[in-house]
């Protein structure tokens, strides 16, 4: 009887509060907050007063509510198992199951209706609503909260924030400037509803209904060093959740993903590099939202198949941000509108960067780039790993195999490239005073973190001893900005590539250990690589400026790359390049990322397509994987796929092992080289259309590699590829994977697709690789999949119908490509349109664009005609190809005069006009 009044009250949404702006003023909390409205009051009254009789308390028998599926099952022993005792006398059930507790449904769970929180005093606020929770029984965890305040914010029309804090404590929360907010919207698309008893918070779309978010499904529990908080989900399509090596589109049956930032070579179901709280979830009909909780504390996240997410924290508030789209890409760019839109990168560093742990000298480092050179690659960026430190110290060089340094990098200037050397943030203390200025001058600015005794706090990375910087001081960052000077002007580097900042530490927590508290061992640990906090780091109690490092640690590799963008930015006066391997949400602001220690093999080669993708979704467009592998020995075969895939990285490195084979592209057979060579040359013909995507993402909050679903949410096809990628939305990339193929299936959504096998003849741009588009190349898709030919010296690339792409003909390094000329390939619709546009600006300015100081270009062809027009430099397109002419043209004119020489293939049904025209005026081609 008990289970049927239940059922009959919940149809009645009797303990529902409705925060919903659309709700009549009857149904909110009545004059002074202190209760429901009329509406709702009796009902609410009675309703609440009836549950507290019906619904088990916590710690009582929950036989009445345990007959819950196992797919929807909530764990209530998280921090520790519990045998059916303990698990009962929390008020739980107790069902083992065959497949373990770690491997699929928990065995003891919450039964439904298990009550924690209880809401009151519901009130309007200038900003949206707020709330007092208040337990209704005493929980199970230590530090447990017994009052809570709820705000909920209608921050704009598609994102809502709510928070929970303690009210009588002062809580540790992550410093990133967030947008402010003073405000609630008119109008939203989304509808909030309050539940009171047990308190849950339900948030749906608007119109149409759509539960997004609903807390409802378990309990809330907020303790000194616990806080965890459910919720259900609308579909199984569910990415983000970053660093990890996994599909793009996450598994829920049984997934715990873990953040907290750990030096660890990329492999399955561990914590990596990286911390992002934040998720995309495809809906029925392609419809998209994201939740993003800014919380940088150890976390798991648990994904179940019903389906369902829980967030677990050790510490901090819940800060919840929901992003209401409505598709995948409006939920990108809202997200970025709180933690960021990406950093411009300079053009140079879109080209070609070479590095390899090995190059012992300088000798050694100006062979590399002759060897380059000798084989006609293209080269932007020569790199050196740890073998220029004098001692692997950092701000030092060895002078006697790097004596010349200074000069190597001047020389490299003088050839048109650039340079990056490493940069790890632990600083060496074992020298004898006065004799190492970075760590002297650090003990006296206090700029170290500090561990229990106050003494800066010493590990152990490359150069033995070690301190670490604290970047939440601004003090440090003074330091860095003088120690970052003090190099720069002996070596006048180019950017810096900063490893090692997780941070990792070759002793666990420091060289004395760690002491013995609740922040090195909290009652629950989530599930981290090596079991402990301080694995691989540094203690988790040692003291920032900001804070302790238990709730600062996933924070370290963000803060150090805004003290290095800030340090080159005011050093060189250009815009800034830095690589980072640690990151937090937000940091794509200030640096791109590599994706670590990757192996040499071809699980790992598939893997990074994916990798790739989830960090544009994070907004980190600059993003690579090391091409050819970092640790092991490449094959040739593997290689030059890779050199293809990674041609289309948004961040382009070859980087090497010390001691495996050499895996520079001119190491190879001359027939690899001629594959690699064709790969590097199409992405320098690209550049243009790859730098104006940059810029887009920088100004627009847009991705550059993104997944086909990003694209077309409402192909259901599209939402689980991963092994291909769009350039912007004009380009597909298929490449091949796996080894001994030279075949390979691609997925092309609904549209005409044409295939740029190459830009060169065909686009007008002399010196390219021979390129060209085959008869049968062009793709009417209904949305299917293709097999496509793929030898060995192919990579599959397709111009999606309706883009213009701006090429430019590639040369050996970009500074030499920019002063050469330009092209367009115009890729029709069958009704005859095409648009697209190209950003140009002097490539390294710093803020070139809020200044004003750049060219913008809009092309647009229309049935017969292809125009273009803008302000500033003086960029001339040696010809202009025009893809999907279905009929051959018996006149072409160029801004009415007429064009002789232009040609037409019927097969290909592709125009070639070759014009000079100024693009910095309004030009348009014409063919009837």
């Amino acid at each position: 009887m008990q289970q049927r009044l239940l059922q009959h009250l919940s149809l009645f949404h009797f303990l529902v509060l409705a925060v919903d702006p659309s709700v009549p003023e009857t149904a909110m909390p009545g004059p002074g907050g202190a209760g429901p409205g009329p509406r709702l009051g009796a009902v609410a009254a009675a309703a609440a007063a009836l549950l507290a009789l019906l619904v088990p308390a916590a710690g009582s028998s929950a036989a009445a509510g345990c007959e819950v599926p196992p797919s929807h099952r909530f764990d209530c022993g998280a921090e520790r198992l519990l045998a059916r005792e303990g698990c009962e006398a929390r008020g739980c059930c107790y069902a083992p199951a065959a497949s373990g507790a770690g491997g699929g449904p928990p065995w003891c769970f919450f039964p439904r209706g298990y009550r924690s929180y209880r809401a009151e005093n519901l009130t309007a606020t200038a900003r949206g609503y707020a709330a007092r929770l208040r337990r209704v029984a005493p929980s199970f965890l230590p530090g447990d909260v017994g009052v809570l305040r709820l705000d909920v914010a209608l921050e704009t029309e598609s994102r809502l924030r709510f928070t929970l804090r303690d009210p009588a404590r002062q809580r540790y929360e992550v410093p990133l400037a967030t947008p402010r907010v003073s405000a609630r919207a008119a109008s939203t698309l989304y509808g909030v509803q309050v539940h009171e008893d047990p308190f849950g918070l339900v948030v749906s779309r608007r119109p149409g209904g759509q539960v997004l978010l609903n807390t409802t499904v378990a309990p809330l529990f907020f303790a000194d060093q616990f806080l965890q908080i459910s919720t259900s989900l609308p579909s199984r399509f569910i990415s983000g959740l970053g660093e990890h090596l996994a599909p793009l589109v996450l598994d829920t049956a049984w997934t715990k993903v873990t953040l907290w930032n750990r030096d660890m070579a990329p492999v399955p179901q561990v914590n990596l590099y990286g911390s992002h709280p934040f998720y995309l979830v495809i809906e029925d009909g392609g419809s998209a939202h994201g939740v993003f909780l800014l919380n940088s504390n150890a976390m798991d996240v648990v994904l179940q198949p019903s389906p369902a997410l829980t967030w677990r924290t050790t510490g901090g508030i819940l800060d919840f941000y929901v992003f209401l789209g409505p598709d995948p890409k409006s939920v990108v760019r809202q997200y970025l509108d709180v933690v960021g839109f990406p950093f411009m990168p300079p053009y140079w560093g879109l080209g070609f960067h070479l590095c390899r742990w090995g190059y012992s000298s300088t000798t050694t480092t100006r062979q590399a780039v002759a060897n380059m050179s000798a084989a006609r690659f293209p080269l932007d960026v020569q790199w050196n790993d740890l073998d220029y430190m004098d001692a692997k110290r950092d701000f030092t060089f060895n002078k006697e195999t790097f004596k010349d340094y200074p000069d190597m990098v001047r020389d490299f200037h003088q050839r048109g490239l650039r340079y990056v050397m490493i940069v790890d943030p632990g600083i060496s203390s074992s020298g004898p005073p006065g004799t190492y200025k970075p760590y002297d001058d650090g003990l006296k600015r206090g700029v170290f973190i500090r561990n229990a005794t106050g003494q800066p706090l010493i590990g152990k990375v490359w150069p033995g001893p070690t301190a670490f910087p604290d970047f939440t001081n601004p003090e440090t960052h003074e330091w860095w900005h003088d120690m970052v000077k003090d190099f720069h002007d002996q070596v006048p580097f180019d950017g810096m590539w900063i490893d090692m900042n997780e941070p990792s530490n070759f002793v666990e927590g420091s060289q004395d250990g760690c002491p013995n508290n609740s922040l090195e061992k909290p009652p629950y640990v989530p599930g981290v690589f090596g079991g402990r906090l301080q694995a691989g780091t540094i203690c988790a109690s040692s003291q920032q400026y900001l804070s302790s490092h238990y709730n600062l640690h996933s924070l370290y590799g963000l803060t150090e790359a805004i003290a290095s963008h800030d340090a080159l930015v005011r050093i060189r006066g250009k815009r800034p390049f830095v690589i980072s391997r640690s990151t937090f949400s937000g940091h794509g602001r200030y640096a791109g990322h590599w994706t670590g220690d990757v192996e040499s093999n071809w699980e790992q080669l598939s893997y990074s397509v994916p990798e790739v993708l989830l960090f544009n979704l994070l907004g980190v467009p600059l993003v690579g994987a090391d091409i050819c592998g970092f640790l092991g020995d490449t094959s040739e075969e593997l290689c030059v796929r890779w050199t293809q895939l990674g041609a289309f990285y948004p961040f382009m490195r070859n980087h090497n092992d010390h001691g495996n084979r050499p895996q520079e592209p001119y190491a190879f057979s001359p027939a690899a080289q001629d594959a690699m060579r064709k790969a590097l040359r199409l992405r320098y013909s690209l550049l243009p259309y790859l730098y104006t995507l940059f810029h887009r993402a920088h100004t627009a909050g847009e991705t550059v590699a993104r997944p086909l679903f990003l694209e077309f949410p409402k192909d259901p096809n599209t939402w689980t590829v991963d092994r291909q990628l769009l350039w912007g939305g004009g380009l597909l990339v298929t490449p091949v994977l796996e080894a001994g193929q030279t075949k390979v299936s691609g997925y092309f959504p609904a549209g005409t697709w044409y295939s740029l096998v190459g830009v060169g003849a065909a686009a007008g741009l002399p010196g390219a690789a021979t390129p060209f588009l085959r008869p049968d190349s062009t793709i009417h898709s209904k949305g299917q999949w293709v097999l496509l030919p793929a030898p060995l010296d192919t990579i599959n690339v397709h111009v999606r119908a309706g883009h213009v792409l701006p090429l430019q003909e590639p040369a050996f390094s970009t500074a030499e490509s920019r002063k050469k000329g330009m092209a367009l390939v115009v890729a029709l619709t069958p009704d005859g349109f095409a648009r697209g546009e190209l950003f140009w600006d002097d490539g390294e300015s710093w803020q070139s664009f809020e200044k004003g100081d750049y060219t913008e270009t809009l092309f647009l062809a229309a049935h017969v005609s292809v125009g273009g027009g803008c302000l500033g430099t003086a960029l001339q397109p040696p010809a202009v190809t025009i893809l999907g002419v279905t009929s051959p043209p018996r006149q072409v004119l160029a801004n009415g005069a007429r064009v002789d020489d232009f040609s037409y293939c019927s097969d290909t049904q592709v125009l070639s006009v070759p014009v000079s025209l100024p693009m910095w005026e309004q030009f348009v081609i014409t063919w009837s």
